[in-house]
C-alpha cells in the first residue's frame, strides 16, 4: 500500500510538471508580451520593453519557466497584471464559493443519479427505463449554457420562483444561507452530471444483478429491498467512485459556464474575466488547479475504491 501510494505520488508530480510546462508554453505563445497587454496599445515600445525587462519577460522561455517553478515551490503563484493583487490571494478569496457550488451540484447529482440508475436496472427495458434513458440522452446533449438559459426563462422569467442572478454574497456558505438564489446554478451544474452518473450506475447495477451473490440472496428469501440496499447498492457504486474522481475537473469547467451565466463570484467568473483581460498569471494558475484536481481526483478515487472493497489490492 505504501509503495503504491509513493509510486502514484511520484507519477502525479511528474504529470503536474508536464501540465505546467505545456500550459506555460501555450500561454506564453498566445501572450508573448505582457507589457503590451498591461500598458495598452497606446504605450510606447520603450515603455513596453521596460515593463517586460523589469518583470523578467524578456528572458528566455526556459529561464522564465524555471523561475516560475521556483515561485511555485515557495507557494507564490505570481501577481495579477490587471487586478494588481497576489494570484494566491485572489484564488483563496474565490475558491471557497466555487468549491461549495461544485460540492452542492455534485451531491445533488449523486442523490438523483444513484437511485435512478438502480431503478432503471431493476426495471430494465420497462417504459420507465426507456423514458429515463431517452431523457438522459436529451439532457446530455444539452449544453450547460443552454440548460441554464432555459431554467432562467421558465423558473425566473415565467414562473418567477427563483432569481436569474446568483447570490452576490462573498460567504462560501451562501448555498445554505441563500438557497433560493443558488437554486438555479446548483440545478444547472447538477444536470450535467446526473445523466452521466445515472447511465453509469445503471450499467454497473445491471452487471451486478447477474452475479451469483444476488441470486443466492434471493434464493435465501431476503426481501428485495434489503438485497438492493445491502448488496447491490454498495457493489454497483464502486465504479461510480472512480468516475466521480475523474470528473472533478469537469465540474470546475462547468463552474466556469455556470458562474458566468448566473454572475456568481467564483473561480470560474474570475477565470473568464482574466481571459478577457489576458491576465496571464491568473490563467496559468487556474489551469494548474484544473490539472491538480485531475490528478488528485484520480488518486483519491483509487484510495476510496480500495477502502470500499477489500478485495481490491492496490499494487504498483
Amino acid at each position: 500500500m505504501a509503495r503504491y501510494l509513493l509510486h502514484r505520488l511520484v507519477v502525479s508530480v511528474l504529470v503536474l510538471l508536464g501540465i505546467s510546462a505545456v500550459v506555460f508554453l501555450l500561454l506564453h505563445t498566445v501572450s508573448a508580451s505582457p507589457g503590451r497587454i498591461v500598458l495598452g496599445q497606446r504605450a510606447s515600445p520603450q515603455a513596453v520593453a521596460a515593463f517586460n525587462h523589469d518583470h523578467g519577460f524578456d528572458r528566455s522561455l526556459i529561464t522564465q519557466y524555471l523561475s516560475y517553478l521556483g515561485q511555485l515551490l515557495h507557494g507564490d503563484l505570481g501577481r495579477s497584471y490587471t487586478l494588481n493583487e497576489n494570484v494566491g490571494t485572489l484564488l483563496a478569496q474565490n475558491s471557497g464559493r466555487s468549491a461549495m457550488l461544485s460540492a452542492a451540484g455534485m451531491l445533488l447529482a449523486l442523490a438523483v443519479a444513484v437511485p435512478l440508475g438502480i431503478l432503471q436496472a431493476v426495471r430494465r427495458n420497462s417504459i420507465a427505463d426507456r423514458a429515463a434513458t431517452a431523457a438522459s440522452y436529451v439532457l446530455y446533449a444539452t449544453t450547460s449554457f443552454l440548460l441554464g438559459l432555459l431554467l432562467i426563462a421558465v423558473f425566473s422569467q415565467t414562473l418567477q420562483i427563483f432569481p436569474a442572478e446568483a447570490s452576490q454574497s462573498h460567504s462560501p456558505w451562501v448555498v445554505f444561507t441563500d438557497p433560493r438564489a443558488m437554486a438555479l446554478p446548483v440545478i444547472t451544474l447538477a444536470c450535467g452530471s446526473v445523466t452521466v452518473f445515472a447511465q453509469y450506475q445503471r450499467s454497473s447495477a445491471l452487471d451486478q444483478l447477474g452475479q451469483d451473490y444476488i441470486r443466492v440472496a434471493r434464493a435465501k428469501g431476503l426481501p428485495e429491498r434489503l438485497i438492493l440496499l445491502r448488496h447491490l447498492l454498495r457493489n454497483s457504486s464502486l465504479p461510480l467512485i472512480t468516475l466521480v474522481g475523474t470528473l472533478v475537473p469537469t465540474v470546475l469547467a462547468g463552474n466556469l459556464i455556470v458562474e458566468s451565466l448566473f454572475n456568481y463570484p467564483g473561480l470560474g467568473l474570475l477565470f473568464l474575466n482574466s481571459l478577457q483581460r489576458e491576465d496571464y498569471p491568473l490563467l496559468l494558475a487556474y489551469t494548474l488547479i484544473g490539472g491538480f484536481l485531475t490528478v488528485a481526483g484520480s488518486f483519491l478515487a483509487d484510495i476510496l475504491v480500495a477502502a470500499a472493497d477489500r478485495r481490491i489490492e492496490l499494487r504498483k
